[in-house]
Formats: structure tokens, C-alpha cells, sequence
């Protein structure tokens, strides 16, 4: 916990307001959820001060009251439908409360029938009048999420079933309100985010690292709560506990360094990702203001949920370190060790922390941190390792190849050759990255065929001609950028690529200028014309968001950073492609199946936990390729090792587990979730067909992967040492990732292929 925490001077004004308040809302006698004294003795008027140290008497007051109404409903809804396992009663009472969300207050709303609808109502009236339209849709999206998701923790009581890691951090951040506390940080800050960067990655990441931090906190403190009272399966201690098959101080100490690591992440996306931001966008100083300051909010609610944790009775007994006598007293089964803890070791010992305390021991605060920053970026590259080692993937699905697959094998070289791909590119250096042998032992269409069995020839054409176009770029850039650091010149590329997606047939486009240009508006041009607009806009944001993605590697490898494991598995969907060939499998599929359910949770579930399998045996296969010859640091092996500091084998194990339990989540959900969605949102026979055979096509997607890392030539050891048009190349001053010289290294090998040939 590198900053300390502040206290607002009005914390005696919100402790008064909000006890009134929830009188009012008659959360308190007589509720049957809370009495006064559990409102004293969680003193949320103290979280709140503590998280919102600068904010005005009327803004602390306001805010106070939306945690007390979340915390209400928190423990409503565990009185009235977890302990009951009661999920029919739990959506129909989830199901009404975004009707107290108006985004025109002008709107009616019902006539509230309990306390937590009685207080949305209240607060929201309240809120959004100093807050924009975009501000507002926002902050209601993440309530809901907050509140929906609390049905996908119950339904796992229900089966007694315990998340994975993956899908636990996912989820906890839609169930665990960190999102929704953002968002208020922007309001109590008077620093709301402008629309125009709100979407963009470095905005997304602080805010995911901000509630990761804040989640995984959490999970430490309530534990022993969680997992004895309340029979709760969705805590991270356990999830990782459960997972890593450990004890449950050793998983505890594992939760805590990914919070360091995701709090690292948050200092590296303000400093090096934020400016370029700014930049990029031409946002004006007050927008750039605005971020900063909301940036310093979330800092300032990080450290002081901190500290309430510490003193709030909910998760300490006694009343915390803030009860009479002041030594909180130690009722968790976890030794608290590590970071931003200290102030919490001197309460266990019989002192008495005050805020900020965790700052008085510098030295160990430094060397927490310092140990898990060195590790990140002194890695040493282009070690030998040896064959990728290949466990017995677990796959329960079975491939059946197209019967065109021959065609589409000639096919796609000549159409390679005609676009330019074969040879190096005029006037740019370094382009010479593929001749026709290497395509043909890279063999797209063997995956084509088999992610689409049943295509026709020319459907099957149009894949692999995306498969080979994906890769090629994806070699390109860090062949013809990444060696020269040419930065900008990645940036200006990745441009063009985005303007030659044009999405109305009269915007005019660039004139293709080289081969990675004129394949990406061939390609274009024969899928997007039959789109209907839609359909149109996501399929470019698919590939926009691969090709984007691709930047922060070559951030990664310029910086010479192993990424944050969090930060690495969520990018790698779009670095490897995911988004792009799981679009080109729902074409056709808008006329019946409303465009909500793609965004619907399980769907979000089944699709991530299908493409986190493909990238992670991807990471497998490649793992020499990437480690020994290509100096990459990019590759979810070595991000387990760093992370552990464990070898090569214990890495293997646990991405293989992690393989294994996607998987598994991919079946559940299938099984599961799947048949629930559709009846909550009444879906015709038709449109149940469809997503029926939606889960078909990924079920092959994932096969056919399967199928052609095996028989294809791409990272066998015997072609490793060896690149188009330099016979006998080894790593060295002219191969991607020249750190053995000494120079930070770039970015290296890559992800190759789109949805496949990730590196």
C-alpha cells in the first residue's frame, strides 16, 4: 500500500446524516437485516471518509448513503435469497430494481414495495442531477451489474461449485461493487470522466486494477466470515486455496502479491499509458484534469479502504481497531504479512494503528514492492529451454475437417502471392518475414477446416485468408517496429489498417500501400459487404481491437516488462484474435438473436473461458519458440513463472490446471447457464437453435485449434532455427528481440494468427 490514508473532516456530519438516513429508509429496527448498533459498529461513515478524503460535507454525505444502501442490499439479499437458495425469488427482486434508474428523471418509477428499492430511488434522484447522460448509463450498468451478478454467486451455492481464478476475477468485479464505487469516485471528486477516453484502455485498466485491489483486500479481511457463516464460495483465498490445491496461508499469501501486482499495474498505466492517452485523443487540459484527478481518487479510496478495513467491525471483532480499548482483535485464521499490512501486524500485536501507518516501515514497504518489479523486468532472454513439453490436454470435443481443405490450401498461397505477402515489402526494411514455404508449413486452412467443417469452399476461403492475414501482420509488426522501435510508426500503421475499414460503403478509404494493406481491404470488402450495419461496426471493432492490442506488446517488450498476469490473460483474447474469428462465426446470426444476449454474462463466460483455453495451448506449444529464440515475454509460462518464481514444470502444471478448469467453465456454462439465459430473456425455439450452434461452432473452434497445433510445421523444433530469406538464423542483432545485446528487449516472435497461431 504505497500511499497513505486521509481522513475528511465531515466524518462526524456523514455518521450523523446517515443513520438518519437509513432510519428513514427503515433499514434499521424492525428491518430484520440490521439494528442500530450493527450500523455504529460497521461504520460505513468511516469507509466512506476514509475513501473520499477531499470530498465536500454534502458530497461525503451523499456518497455515505449509496454504502449504506449497497451493503443493505448486500445483506438483504443474503437473508432473503442465499441462505433460502431461492434464484427464482432472487431475479424477480433484481429484476425491478433498474426501474429506479431513469436516465430522465422525468420518467416514472414504481411505488417502492422494500428498503433497498425505497433507497435506490432516494439516491439516484439525488445523484444524477450534477452528472451527465454518459456518466449516468455508466454508473446504472454497473449497478446492475452489481446487482445481477449476485444471482451467478447463488447459483454456485446452489451446485457447491467454486469459481475458478480466471473467471473469479471476472466475476468479482461485476458482484463485488469496486466498478460502482468508481463511478462515485468521479462524482465526489467532481472529476467526471470525459466520454470521449471513458471507453479506452488506460481508463478500463485503472479501473480494473482499482477493483481488483480493492476485491482481493476485501477477500483477505472476510475470509473466516465468508467461508464459515455465510457459506460463501466466492472469495479469492478460496478460489486459489481450491485451485493451486495449497493451504489456505499459502493462497493467502498468493492473493496478496497479485494485489501488489495489480496495484503495480495501476502506477504503471498512469505513467506510461495515460500520457500517450492525452496525445493521442488531443483531449483538452481539463479532460486531462479530470483523469488525473479521478486517477488520485481511486488512489485515495484504495488506501483508505484499507485502513477501514482495519477498524470496521464487519470484518474484525470487537469493533476493529476503532472499539473501545483499540487493539483490533485477530479473528481470521490469516497471518497478515506483506503489503500494506503493517499497520495491521501492529493492532495484532496490541497497538494501534493510525492512517497511514503502513507507510512507517519504508524499508520492508520497498522491498515488497521492489521484489515483484524485478522480477517483471530483469528477465534474461533468449534462454535456452529446450522442446516445449506438452501435457495431455484435456479436450472432450472431437474434429471433423472440411472436406475443401485441399482447395483451400492452394487457394490461400495463391492468394498470399497475389496481395504481396511472399516477398519483402518496397521501401520498409525488415519486411522480408515469410516465402512460400513457411506459409505452407504454417497451413491455415488445416485450422480453417477445422473450425468450420461445414463450410462451403468460398466461406472456407474467406477464413483462412483472415487466418493468414492475421498472422502476417501480427509477424509484421514486431519484424518491421519492433526492431527499430519505431513506436509511431506502429501507431500510424495501425491507423490506416482502422481507416481501411471504412463502415459506410461511400466513406473513401487509403490506397492500399503495401501487402499487410491490400490483404486487410480485400478481406474487408468481401465480408463486410453483406453486414447489416450492426454487424458491421462490432466486426471492425473485433479486428480494431486486435490489431490495437498489439501496441502493448511492443510497449511490453520496449519497456522489457513481463506483463501483470491479470492484465496479460485479458489482453491475450485480443492479441490472439479471439474476438475476431468468434465474430466471424456469428455472422448471420443478428435477425434472430437479440445483440444482448452476445453481451449477456454467460455468453461473456463461455466465450472467454473458450478463448483463454485456445491462447494458454497456444502459450504451450510456442513456449520454446517464444522463450529461446525469439526473446518474448509474452507468454503466459513465463508470466507464472515470474509470478511464482517457480520453474518451468510447476508453470506447466499450472497453466495446464488453469487450461483444464476453462475448459470444465466452458462445459458448465454450456450446460448450465446456458438454458437459464434463454428463459430469462423467453428466446423463440429459433433463436435457441442458433446460439445451440453457436456453442457447436466453438466446441469445433476449440477442436480444430487442438488439431492443427499438432500437425502443423510452426513450432517444431527443427524449423526454429530458421526464418524466411536468412538461412541458418539464429537469435542476434538482426532477430526479433535483441536483448542479448544488452538493449531492452523488443517486441519479439508475437502473437501470431488470428484466433490460432497465437506466437
Amino acid at each position: 500500500m504505497p500511499h497513505p490514508a486521509r481522513l475528511n473532516p465531515h466524518l462526524e456530519a456523514a455518521r450523523a446524516h446517515s443513520k438518519q438516513w437509513a432510519r428513514e429508509m427503515n433499514m434499521l429496527e424492525g428491518s430484520g437485516i440490521w439494528e442500530e448498533r450493527d450500523l455504529d459498529a460497521h461504520d460505513y461513515a468511516l469507509l466512506c471518509a476514509y475513501t473520499h478524503p477531499d470530498a465536500s460535507e454534502e458530497a461525503l454525505n451523499l456518497v455515505t448513503d449509496w454504502y449504506v444502501w449497497v451493503f443493505f442490499f448486500d445483506d438483504h439479499f443474503l437473508e432473503k435469497f442465499k441462505r433460502t437458495l431461492d434464484r427464482e425469488g432472487g431475479k424477480a427482486y433484481l429484476d425491478r430494481l433498474p426501474m429506479f434508474m431513469p436516465m430522465d428523471l422525468s420518467t416514472p418509477v414504481p411505488e417502492p414495495t422494500n428498503q433497498v428499492e425505497a433507497g435506490l430511488a432516494d439516491l439516484w434522484a439525488r445523484t444524477v442531477p450534477a452528472m451527465s447522460l454518459d456518466w449516468r448509463a455508466r454508473f446504472a450498468e454497473s449497478t446492475e451489474h452489481l446487482l445481477n451478478e449476485s444471482l451467478w454467486e447463488l447459483s454456485n451455492i446452489n451446485i457447491n461449485r467454486v469459481p475458478n481464478p480466471v473467471e473469479y476475477i471476472e466475476m468479482r468485479r461485476k458482484v463485488g461493487g469496486a466498478p460502482w464505487s468508481a463511478g462515485l469516485v468521479e462524482y465526489a471528486t467532481g472529476a467526471e470522466v470525459p466520454a470521449a477516453v471513458a471507453g479506452s484502455r488506460p481508463l478500463r485498466v485503472l479501473k480494473d486494477t482499482f477493483s481488483d485491489g480493492v476485491h482481493l483486500r476485501n477477500d483477505l479481511f472476510s475470509y473466516q466470515r465468508e467461508t464459515e457463516d455465510e457459506g460463501e464460495l466466492s472469495n479469492g483465498v478460496l478460489v486459489l486455496e481450491t485451485f493451486l490445491d495449497c493451504t489456505t496461508q499459502e493462497a493467502a499469501e498468493a492473493v496478496n502479491d497479485l494485489i501488489t501486482s495489480r496495484l503495480q499495474q495501476f502506477e504503471d498505466t498512469v505513467f506510461t499509458e495515460l500520457p500517450a492517452l492525452f496525445a493521442d485523443t488531443g483531449l483538452d487540459p481539463a479532460g486531462c484534469a479530470a483523469v488525473l484527478a479521478y486517477a488520485k481518487g481511486l488512489q485515495d479510496w484504495q488506501s483508505g479502504g484499507h485502513e477501514w478495513h482495519m477498524r470496521s467491525s464487519r470484518y474484525m471483532n470487537g469493533g476493529g481497531a476503532g472499539a473501545p480499548g483499540g487493539a483490533a482483535a485477530p479473528w481470521s485464521p490469516l497471518v497478515f504479512g506483506g503489503l500494506g499490512t503493517q499497520g495491521l501486524a501492529g493492532a495484532l500485536a496490541g497497538g494501534v494503528p493510525g492512517p497511514g501507518t503502513s507507510a512507517l516501515d519504508l524499508p520492508s514497504l520497498l522491498a515488497i514492492g521492489t521484489r515483484q518489479r524485478l522480477r517483471r523486468r530483469t528477465h534474461v532472454s533468449h534462454q535456452k529451454v529446450g522442446p516445449s513439453q506438452l501435457p495431455d490436454f484435456y479436450m472432450p470435443f472431437t474434429t471433423t475437417l472440411s472436406p475443401h481443405l485441399e482447395a483451400a490450401r492452394r487457394n490461400t498461397v495463391t492468394w498470399a502471392r497475389r496481395m504481396g505477402m511472399l516477398h519483402p515489402q518496397p521501401g520498409v526494411p525488415l519486411s522480408d518475414i515469410w516465402d512460400e514455404d513457411a506459409l505452407v508449413r504454417f497451413d491455415f486452412a488445416l485450422c480453417a477446416a477445422g473450425l468450420h467443417p461445414d463450410a462451403t469452399l468460398e466461406q472456407l476461403d474467406l477464413g483462412t485468408q483472415w487466418l493468414t492475414w492475421g498472422t502476417y501482420a501480427d509477424d509484421y509488426y514486431p519484424a518491421v517496429f519492433g526492431r527499430s522501435r519505431d513506436v509511431a510508426g506502429a501507431v500510424a500503421t495501425t491507423k490506416r489498417l482502422s481507416a481501411l475499414m471504412p463502415l459506410d460503403a461511400a466513406t473513401p478509404a487509403p490506397e492500399p500501400a503495401n501487402a499487410l494493406e491490400r490483404g486487410l481491404a480485400d478481406l474487408w470488402a468481401r465480408t463486410s459487404g453483406p453486414m447489416a450495419p450492426d454487424a458491421r461496426r462490432s466486426f471492425k471493432q473485433a479486428v480494431d481491437t486486435m490489431v490495437s492490442s498489439w501496441l502493448w506488446e511492443l510497449d511490453n517488450q520496449v519497456q522489457h516488462r513481463i506483463p501483470d498476469p491479470v492484465d496479460y490473460i485479458e489482453m491475450r483474447r485480443a492479441t490472439f484474435g479471439s474476438d475476431l474469428t468468434m465474430s466471424l462465426s456469428r455472422l448471420g446470426h443478428g435477425r434472430q438473436v437479440p445483440p444482448e444476449i452476445y453481451r449477456s454474462g454467460p455468453m461473456r463466460s463461455l466465450e472467454n473461458a473458450a478463448a483463454d483455453y485456445a491462447c494458454l495451448l497456444n502459450d504451450v506449444f510456442s513456449y520454446q519458440k517464444e522463450i529461446e529464440y525469439e526473446g518474448e515475454v509474452h507468454n503466459a509460462l513465463l508470466v507464472v513463472q515470474n509470478f511464482f518464481d517457480c520453474d518451468y514444470p510447476a508453470a506447466l502444471a499450472i497453466v495446464h490446471d488453469l487450461m483444464t478448469s476453462r475448459m470444465r467453465e466452458f462445459q458448465h456454462v454450456a450446460a448450465n447457464q446456458l438454458p437459464i439465459l434463454y428463459d430469462d430473456f423467453g428466446l423463440t425455439a429459433d433463436a435457441r437453435a442458433t446460439l445451440d450452434g453457436y456453442v457447436r461452432e466453438l466446441q469445433n473452434w476449440l477442436a480444430g485449434i487442438l488439431t492443427w497445433h499438432q500437425d502443423c510445421r510452426r513450432y517444431r523444433s527443427e524449423y526454429l532455427r530458421h526464418q524466411p530469406g536468412t538461412p541458418g538464423w539464429l537469435p542476434g542483432p538482426t532477430g526479433l528481440g535483441t536483448s542479448s545485446l544488452g538493449v531492452a528487449a523488443l517486441r519479439g516472435g508475437g502473437h501470431e494468427g488470428v484466433g490460432v497461431a497465437g506466437r
